[in-house]
């Protein structure tokens, strides 16, 4: 059967009691990788941010900056890291429940710090927007005083700059930009 048989429907979460998660079509999702219907954890990605927004859902983010699981993941998982003794527990949920199907082991193309070489969860934080041309103007007077190698990349990240809206002012990674 196709993905759209399956179009707003639900489903009971494997983990949370009580929760239900609605079955949503999502374009970046195929009918040669499956129904085209998938989980979604909106604070967690571009593509699982789209399908939540369009469809009004929370962005719950139930992973902390460290990597561990926070307290609304529930008792089994907080304070567990997601990508070492997180992924056991939810498995052994999973068991428990009767909701899993098949288990594998994947080799996941996560994104690495180039630093660490360790794997990068990508998750939603809180951010500040600003959208002033002190702040715009403030960025390029400093950027004109960076020693910038080839002295060629100024003009073009000025440019950049001066086509920028809106500004974020972030303070995420521990060991700064390159």
């Amino acid at each position: 059967f196709s993905g759209a048989d399956l179009a707003d429907g639900s489903c009971a979460h494997p983990t949370i009691p009580g929760r239900v998660s609605p079955l949503l079509p999502a374009n970046h999702v195929t009918m040669t990788k499956g129904t085209g219907l998938v989980h979604t954890a909106p604070a967690h990605g571009m593509e699982d941010y789209s399908v939540a927004s369009h469809h009004q859902l929370p962005t719950d983010c139930l992973v902390d900056e460290s990597g561990y699981f926070t307290e609304a993941a529930g008792p089994e998982l907080k304070n567990k890291n997601v990508l070492e003794e997180g992924n056991e527990a939810v498995i052994k949920m999973l068991q428990a429940a009767g909701s899993l199907l098949k288990e594998e082991k994947y080799v996941h193309s996560y994104p690495y710090d180039w630093r660490t070489k360790k794997p990068i969860i990508i998750r939603a934080s809180k951010q500040w927007f600003v959208n002033t041309a002190d702040v715009k103007a403030a960025a390029q007077d400093v950027l004109k005083k960076v020693k910038v190698i080839p002295t060629s990349a100024v003009n073009r990240m000025l440019e950049m700059l001066e086509r920028r809206t809106f500004w974020c002012i972030s303070r995420q990674r521990c060991w700064g930009v390159p």
